[in-house]
C-alpha cells in the first residue's frame, strides 16, 4: 500500500478536540455574516423567515445524520472526496469533490471580502468618526476589491499558522463575537420604535452623511424596491421557495468534515452528530432571538425596507438614503448615543467574521491535499509544512481566487450574477455524498458492519440509508429550484428568483467549465501515473492511513 499513496500517512494530526470541530461547524453556519448577509437579500420573499429557519433546520438534521456517519466510518482528510471515490470509485468522486471543494469556492472570496467590510471595516470606521472612508468602504469597484485582498491575507496567514493556532483564534473569537450578540440582543429587547427612530435619524447623519429624513425615505425606497418578506406566516409553499436562498446560509453545519481526520474522537458517530446538531441548534435560536428582537425594535417591515433599499442600490443603481449596508448590528448601536458602546460591540461583533474567516479555505485545502495524496494532482501539493499545512494545496486556492475577486469587484462580463453557482456546485457535491451515504452498506459491506453505526436502523434499514434518502430528496429539491426557477413560469424575469437557472448562461457556463476542467485532470493525471506504473483504480480502493 506504500507504493500506492505519496508516502505510508498522510501525516496530518489529530489537533483538534470535538469542542473545536463544533465551533468550526458554528462559525460555518454564521449568523453574522452568512445569515445577516443572507436575510438581507432575501427582502423580495413572501415566505415567513421564522418558518423558513425552522423548515431549513429540520432538512438539514438529515444533512448532519449523513456525514456524522460517513465520518465514523471513514475519518480522513479529504471527507467528501476520500468518501465518494472509495464507494464509487475515481471519476465521478473526483470531479464532483474539485469542483464542489475547489474550484466554485473561489467564488466565496469576494463574498467574503464584501462581509468584512461591511461587518468589519464600515463600521469600525463609522464609529471612530472616519465618514468619508466609511462610505468609501461600502463604495463598488475598488472598495470591494481592497477589502477582499485584506480579507485574502487574513484567511491565508490564519491558514497558514496551522490547526492548532486557528482552533485558538476560533475559541477567542467566539466567546467574544458572543458576547458582542448579547449586548446586541440586550439592545434591541430593551429599546423601543420610537428611540430606534430617533437613533436612525441622528446616528446616519453622524456617522454616514446621510441627509436629514433618511428614516422615511429609507422606508419609501424599500417599498419602491418590493420588501415585502414577512416575519412568519406564508403558505408552506412560499416558504419553501424561501429555502432555496436562505440554505446559503445555514447549509454547512458539515463544513468541517473534510479536517475530521485532524479531529480526535473522530470515530464517535455521537460526539461527531452532537458537535454539528449543537450549532444547528445554536444558530437556528439565534435567528430566531434575533429576528424578534427586530421585529420589537427596529421595526420588522423597516428592516427589511432597508435590505431593499441597499440591495436595489447595488444591484439596479437606485439611491440608497443609508449609504452602507444595513448592518443589524449597527442598526441596534443607533440606540445608543454612547461612543465607546459602540466602539466596544462593533469591535467585539467583528469577531463573528475573524473567527469565521478561515472556513473560505481550509476545508478546502484538506480536499486538493487528500488528491494530491492519491497522486491524481502533483507530490508537491501533498507537502506539509513544519505546521501540518499544505501550502502548497492553500496556493492553488489563494492564486486564483484573486484573478476571480477581481473579475467579481469589477463586475467584468457581468461576472457577480454567478455567485450563487458556488452553493449551486457544492449541493451537487453534497447530492453526491448522499448517494454514496445510502449506497454504503451494501457497496462496503464489510467496511460498514465493522464501523459504529452498523446497529443504528430503522425498520431494518439502516439509518445512514434513510438519512441519505431524506438529504438527497431536499437537495434535489433544491437543485430542481435553482436550475427550473419557478418564477420564470409566472412572469418572472431575467434569471428569476435565484438567479443561477438556466437561464443565467453566465453561471451554466462557469460550472460546465469547472466539471469539464475536473474531468481533464482526472483523466490526464490516470493516463500520465498509468505511463509511470501507478494504477489509480487501485489507490482508490484503498484507504488511507493519517
Amino acid at each position: 500500500m506504500s507504493n500506492l499513496f505519496v508516502r505510508k500517512a498522510t501525516g496530518m494530526v489529530r489537533s483538534w478536540s470535538v469542542f473545536d470541530a463544533f465551533v468550526y461547524a458554528f462559525f460555518s453556519i454564521n449568523i453574522v455574516t452568512l445569515g445577516f448577509y443572507s436575510f438581507s437579500q432575501m427582502y423580495f420573499f413572501s415566505g415567513g423567515m421564522i418558518n423558513a429557519l425552522i423548515v431549513s433546520a429540520v432538512f438539514i438534521i438529515f444533512e448532519i445524520i449523513v456525514y456524522a456517519s460517513l465520518i465514523s466510518v471513514m475519518p480522513r482528510s479529504g471527507g467528501d472526496y476520500v468518501w465518494m471515490t472509495r464507494i464509487f470509485g475515481g471519476g465521478i468522486g473526483f470531479i464532483l469533490a474539485i469542483t464542489g471543494w475547489w474550484f466554485t469556492l473561489w467564488l466565496w472570496t469576494p463574498v467574503y471580502g464584501d462581509m468584512f467590510r461591511q461587518v468589519v471595516m464600515v463600521p469600525l470606521l463609522g464609529v471612530f468618526g472616519l465618514k468619508d472612508a466609511a462610505v468609501w468602504f461600502a463604495g463598488a469597484g475598488t472598495p470591494l476589491f481592497v477589502s477582499t485582498l485584506i480579507a485574502l491575507g487574513f484567511v491565508a496567514l490564519v491558514i497558514m499558522l496551522g490547526m492548532k493556532t486557528y482552533a485558538r483564534i476560533q475559541k477567542f473569537s467566539f466567546y467574544a463575537g458572543m458576547l458582542g450578540l448579547l449586548i446586541v440582543i440586550v439592545l434591541l429587547f430593551t429599546g423601543s420604535p420610537e428611540a430606534f427612530k430617533a437613533g436612525y435619524e441622528k446616528n446616519a447623519t453622524n456617522l454616514f452623511g446621510a441627509l436629514p429624513g433618511a428614516y422615511d425615505a429609507t422606508v419609501q425606497a424599500g417599498i419602491d424596491a418590493g420588501a415585502a418578506t414577512p416575519l412568519t406566516g406564508g403558505t408552506f409553499k412560499l416558504v419553501l421557495l424561501t429555502l432555496p436562498w436562505l440554505v446559503f446560509f445555514n447549509l454547512w453545519p458539515n463544513w468541517g468534515a473534510t479536517l475530521y481526520g485532524e479531529v480526535r474522537g473522530a470515530t464517535d458517530y455521537k460526539r461527531n452528530f452532537s458537535g454539528m446538531a449543537a450549532a444547528l441548534g445554536a444558530v437556528t435560536v439565534l435567528g430566531i432571538v434575533f429576528f424578534l428582537g427586530v421585529s420589537r425594535t427596529i421595526g420588522w417591515d423597516f428592516y427589511m425596507q432597508s435590505n431593499g433599499a441597499w440591495w436595489n442600490s447595488v444591484w439596479y443603481g437606485a439611491a440608497v438614503p443609508l449609504p452602507v449596508w444595513p448592518y443589524p448590528a449597527l442598526l441596534a448601536l443607533f440606540l445608543t448615543s454612547n461612543r465607546l458602546i459602540q466602539i466596544v460591540v462593533v469591535v467585539l461583533m467583528s469577531f463573528w467574521w475573524f473567527g469565521w474567516a478561515g472556513t473560505l479555505f481550509l476545508s478546502s485545502t484538506r480536499v486538493i491535499f487528500a488528491a494530491a495524496f492519491d497522486r491524481l494532482l502533483p507530490e508537491k501539493v501533498a507537502e506539509l509544512s513544519e505546521r501540518g499545512t499544505p501550502v502548497n494545496a492553500m496556493l492553488l486556492m489563494v492564486v486564483p481566487a484573486l484573478l476571480v475577486s477581481y473579475l467579481y469587484a469589477y463586475n467584468v462580463g457581468g461576472f457577480n450574477s454567478i455567485t450563487l453557482a458556488a452553493t449551486q456546485g457544492i449541493a451537487i457535491m453534497y447530492f453526491g455524498t448522499a448517494i454514496a451515504a445510502i449506497v454504503l452498506p451494501y457497496k462496503k459491506k464489510e467496511l460498514f458492519e465493522a464501523s459504529p453505526i452498523a446497529q443504528m436502523k430503522v425498520f431494518g434499514i439502516p439509518l445512514i440509508t434513510v438519512a441519505g434518502v431524506i438529504f438527497a430528496s431536499f437537495l434535489g429539491f433544491l437543485l430542481v429550484e435553482w436550475l427550473f426557477d419557478p418564477w420564470l413560469n409566472t412572469g418572472g424575469e431575467g434569471a428569476g428568483l435565484y438567479g443561477i437557472s438556466f437561464k443565467n448562461t453566465n453561471s451554466i457556463i462557469f460550472l460546465g467549465t469547472c466539471y469539464a476542467l475536473s474531468a481533464a485532470i482526472y483523466y490526464g493525471f490516470k493516463s500520465y501515473r498509468k505511463k509511470g506504473g501507478i494504477d489509480l483504480d487501485k489507490v482508490q480502493a484503498e484507504i488511507p492511513v493519517e
